[in-house]
């Protein structure tokens, strides 16, 4: 496995977001975790990725995460003062053989289409350009578990396309376990191989949406029935 939550609770001034919530992510697997806003799904990444403190007075319950984790937040967070390869080679401590951090930087920036960008500064890389070395900076790590905390949010639709075909194509290569969080239906059934609902606290429903390439009508059926449980008209959508 990749990671495993048992009875997980937390509570933030008396307001109890997780409540005693399950979920196991196996190697490999491909996890979308969907939910209404303030429903908990980021604060149960922070707890996966140990940026929150699981021995915290508001949180109970066991996670379990052996290996190790890399995040891709919404927004890339990468420093404007260094370039994008120092960027993806920061903090590589993992043992590079007779590699540099470089060189390990540079070849994940050719996984993701960025070589030419190498020596930019991230001020100057548009909105998928820092996304893209966002993801090489995680996957430099050769993560067991990915963490993806809406990391296509903010682009706009066709670069969004685009990401998502990279996404797949970097899964397939590398296999970690995933979480993707997010809020969107269509982007959770076309990426993930488990679609989970996050409701009370809890996993309140999950979905399988079967082998790809998708079945389009199987798809359609999904959606209606997640947007139903998000509390969300099919006409509002």
């Amino acid at each position: 496995m990749s990671a495993r939550v048992r009875g997980l609770t937390r509570e933030f001034a008396g307001r109890r977001v997780l409540d005693g919530l399950d979920l196991t992510i196996d190697d490999g697997e491909f996890v979308a975790l969907l939910g209404r806003s303030g429903s908990g799904k980021s604060t149960l990444l922070r707890l996966l990725a140990g940026l929150d403190d699981t021995s915290d007075t508001g949180v109970s319950g066991a996670v379990d995460v052996p290996g190790s984790v890399a995040v891709a937040f919404q927004e890339p967070r990468l420093l404007p003062w260094r370039s994008v390869r120092d960027n993806v080679a920061l903090g590589l401590h993992r043992d590079l053989g007779t590699d540099t951090p470089g060189a390990v930087a540079d070849r994940a920036l050719d996984e993701v289409g960025l070589t030419p960008r190498a020596g930019a500064w991230p001020l100057t890389l548009s909105g998928g350009e820092a996304q893209r070395a966002s993801l090489a900076r995680a996957l430099v790590r050769e993560p067991e578990l990915l963490l993806l905390d809406e990391p296509f949010g903010a682009l706009d639709a066709l670069t969004r396309i685009t990401m998502h075909t990279l996404v797949l194509d970097l899964w397939r290569r590398h296999r970690p376990g995933v979480l993707l969080v997010t809020h969107d239906v269509d982007e959770a059934l076309l990426l993930a191989d488990r679609v989970l609902v996050l409701a009370d606290g809890r996993i309140g429903a999950e979905h399988l949406p079967g082998d790809r390439p998708r079945d389009p009508e199987r798809l359609v059926a999904l959606r209606r029935t997640v947007l139903d449980e998000l509390g969300v008209a099919e006409d509002a959508a």
